[in-house]
C-alpha cells in the first residue's frame, strides 16, 4: 500500500508540519512505502493551468498523491477555512485517477472553533476527488505544541488512531 502524508501549511515554521512529521515517522513505522508532502518547504508553485510547465518538486508530489493508495492531511485553520496552499496542491490531481483512495485527517487551530467546519469543507474537496475519508478527524489546538513537540500524549494517542483506522479501511476495501 503507497501512503502520502501532507502537512498542508505554508508557514515556514508551521506547528501543522509538527503534527504531520509525527504523522509521517509513526506511519512509515507501519508501512515503508510512505512519502511526505510539507508545504511549509515552499516548492509547490501557485497553479497557472493546466497548459503550464512546473517545477519537479510540484509535478512529483502531484504524482505522489496520485499514485498513493492513502492520504493523510494535515491542514491548519485560517480564517474559518483550510489552508489556500493545500487547495492550491489539489488544483494538480486528475480526479479521473483518484477513486477509491482513502484519506485521513488532522485539523490544527489556535482555539476550539470551527473544527468540524473545516473538516467537511476537507471531506468536500475530497469527495470531489472521489476519495472515501475516514469520518474519524483529529483536532488539535496550538497547545498541544510546545518548542516544536507535541507534548499531550492524547494527543499523539489521537493521532496514531487515526492513522491506524484510516489504513485498516483502506486494507478493508483492497480485499
Amino acid at each position: 500500500m503507497k501512503i502520502v502524508v501532507i502537512s498542508g501549511s505554508p508557514r515556514k515554521n508551521a506547528n501543522t508540519q509538527i503534527i504531520m512529521k509525527y504523522v509521517y515517522e509513526y506511519t512509515k513505522s507501519k508501512n515503508q512505502d510512505t512519502k511526505f508532502i510539507n508545504l511549509s518547504e515552499g516548492q509547490i508553485e501557485c497553479y497557472r493551468g493546466p497548459e503550464e510547465e512546473y517545477n519537479e518538486a510540484t509535478k512529483n508530489a502531484a504524482q505522489n498523491i496520485m499514485d498513493a493508495d492513502v492520504w493523510l492531511i494535515g491542514s491548519p485553520i485560517y480564517n474559518s477555512f483550510f489552508s489556500s496552499a493545500l487547495k492550491n496542491l489539489f488544483e494538480y490531481i486528475n480526479y479521473k485517477e483518484t477513486a477509491g483512495k482513502v484519506a485521513g485527517m488532522a485539523i490544527l487551530a489556535a482555539g476550539n472553533i470551527g473544527f468540524v467546519d473545516v473538516q467537511t469543507l476537507i471531506t468536500q474537496l475530497l469527495s470531489y476527488f472521489r476519495a472515501i475519508t475516514n469520518p474519524k478527524a483529529v483536532f488539535l489546538t496550538t497547545e498541544s505544541i510546545t518548542e516544536n513537540k507535541i507534548l499531550k500524549d492524547d494527543a499523539k494517542n489521537r493521532l496514531k488512531e487515526m492513522v491506524d483506522e484510516t489504513l485498516e479501511i483502506a486494507t478493508k476495501l483492497q480485499k
